[in-house]
């Protein structure tokens, strides 16, 4: 059991690690096209959609789904890593609890 523990969790943080370079490849491709055509945005429009598509869609509106796309990536990048965080934080102190 606490063999399987471990690989479970070393499979869990070679998840991450794999989500964690897959999307930062993904994130930079669409990134470099953002930052060729000079479309810039903060923070607070990547986490606040409605706000996205007030003020930065109109400014770029040929450039509205390489935008959407990046956000789109950033949100399910963010919910991955925090779930797989999760996943070997748990299993980690379970793993140290029934040693």
């Amino acid at each position: 059991m606490y063999t399987f523990g471990i690989s479970l969790v070393l499979g869990l943080f070679a998840a991450l690690l794999f989500v964690n370079f897959y999307f930062r490849w993904k994130v930079l491709k669409v990134y470099h096209y953002l930052i060729n055509h000079q479309i810039d945005f903060k923070t607070e429009h990547i986490f606040n959609r409605k706000k996205l598509k007030e003020e930065i869609i109109p400014r770029y509106p040929d450039s509205e789904k390489e935008i959407l796309t990046f956000v789109n990536y950033i949100h399910f990048s963010v919910k991955m890593a925090s779930a797989l965080l999760f996943l070997v934080t748990a299993f980690g102190l379970l793993l140290m609890h029934y040693r």
